[in-house]
């Protein structure tokens, strides 16, 4: 892999440059505002892939944001890699909090900072200068295909349509994905399962209007005040989710599997002193650790009403809202978790307000096996790249299109995410190594290469 390495150095400039370039697309998926940015960068990443050495690549239209897909056939009696990944971004709010403008991107002490530089333009884009530097160097030993959507921020609806629609042309034997992270630059890990996704938003009403504080205060329900007790109630003392049949299809962990977890290196004190907390909290009888993988969770991500604006206005508002997630094991599944969320906030609404639940998106949990060829490719790869064998881990976030991958095209995917967890990603100031760019860039094609071999 000697020449590939060297070829990877000779261009790192214009491969940090090329990223940087992505980056300043503001390809926010959940403003409208942002369309025609959106679309602009699925046109860059076309390019960036036909530039890259692909036979050809296409903007695929949905009734929402466009698929680029892509592909380089070397012999269709090959393998063929399946790599997904997603152009769009988290809106860039609160965008006092940033350090820098969020697409301005900045390299600061090794870190690029930027609205999408971790989830995920940094990531796929990986893959598409680990697939120039093998095909500039006669290196690539199978087949590959590009799927890079531009809706996975908002829930990937129209993939799903897409997938099902085209299984012909994403024919593979794996699917690739980095859009996940590592546990540290000197300890590389393989992501081994998801959590699934439930998101909501509820809205609750009590009078027909907003009402003077002082002259109903105290006789009308205030919806805040009955949105924040319904919130309140949806955990009990022990952290554990009080809605009905909640936890009926949650996967119990064995012993067993709960200490292979558990050695996984995880500091605890210094992840608080990280996340400026002075304590931890969550569902009783779990670490930490596990609460943020293993375990559902239930999380407001938003609340608002009345009235917000600057200075004092006194009032008692009509309205009241909020966002609200939930995070699934394996088993649960994403319908009936939110038709169990809102039979039950619909029945705990006292009789002074009304109450509305508008499912947004969701997703199922996947776990990926650990003693498939893939696999073992990409952990050879990871060690040979860092030194050190990595170590397989689950992941608390959600990629919904890995239960779809399974579902629809019979795939298992492989988790290869270079990123970290201190990476702020939907967060204010997000950032990506540049040593983790590049280390993706290296460990790419050495999963390419031992794939092709194993799977003879």
């Amino acid at each position: 892999m000697t020449s590939l390495d060297s070829y990877i150095e000779s261009n790192k400039d214009r491969f940090l440059n090329e990223l940087l370039d992505l980056l300043r697309i503001p390809s926010v998926s959940a403003d409208p505002k942002y369309k025609a940015d959106v679309a602009r960068c699925a046109e860059a990443v076309r390019k960036n892939l036909e530039a890259a050495g692909v036979d050809f690549a296409e903007i695929c239209p949905t009734a929402g944001h466009p698929i680029v897909y892509g592909e380089k056939i070397i012999d269709p009696k090959l393998p063929t890699v399946l790599v997904y990944g997603h152009y769009d971004v988290q809106p860039p709010d609160p965008l006092d909090l940033w350090t820098s403008p969020p697409f301005e991107p900045v390299v600061k002490d090794g870190l690029i900072y930027a609205r999408g530089s971790a989830d995920d333009k940094g990531q796929f884009y990986m893959h598409v200068k680990a697939l120039e530097v093998m095909v500039k160097n006669n290196a690539l030993p199978c087949n590959v295909k590009f799927m890079i959507e531009g809706e996975e921020e908002v829930g990937s609806d129209n993939l799903g349509v897409f997938v099902v629609n085209n299984k012909a042309k994403l024919k593979a034997d794996v699917v690739l994905i980095s859009d996940t992270s590592m546990i540290a630059n000197d300890v590389p890990s393989i992501n081994t399962g998801l959590r699934g996704l439930s998101y909501v938003e509820v809205e609750v009403t009590g009078p027909n209007r907003d009402l003077h504080s002082g002259v109903y205060g105290g006789a009308v329900a205030n919806p805040i005040n009955t949105l924040c007790a319904m919130i309140a109630s949806l955990h009990d003392a022990d952290g554990r989710i009080t809605i009905p049949g909640f936890y009926d299809d949650v996967q119990e962990l064995s012993a067993a599997d709960r200490k292979a977890l558990a050695e996984a290196p995880f500091d605890e004190k210094e992840w608080m002193k990280e996340l400026g907390v002075a304590a931890v909290k969550g569902e009783k009888g779990y670490t930490s650790d596990e609460r943020c993988t293993i375990r559902p969770t239930l999380d407001v991500n938003g609340i608002w009403g009345g009235y917000i604006g600057e200075g004092a206005k006194t009032v008692l508002p009509g309205k009241a809202f909020a966002k609200i997630s939930m995070r699934l094991v394996p088993n649960q599944k994403s319908d009936r978790a939110t038709k169990l969320f809102k039979e039950h906030f619909e029945k705990i609404a006292p009789p002074y307000v009304k109450v509305v639940v508008r499912p947004h998106h969701g997703g199922e949990a996947a776990v990926t096996p650990t003693d498939s060829v893939a696999y073992k490719a990409a952990s050879k790869a990871m060690e040979e790249a860092f030194g050190k064998k990595p170590i397989p881990t689950r992941g608390g976030g959600s990629i919904p299109i890995v239960a779809l991958f399974e579902k629809e095209l019979g795939l298992k995917t492989i988790l290869f995410g270079f990123g970290l967890d201190s990476d702020n990603i939907h967060s204010p100031n997000e950032h990506y190594g540049v040593f983790n760019y590049f280390k993706g860039i290296q460990t790419i094609p050495r999963f390419f290469h031992h794939y092709a071999e194993m799977s003879k």
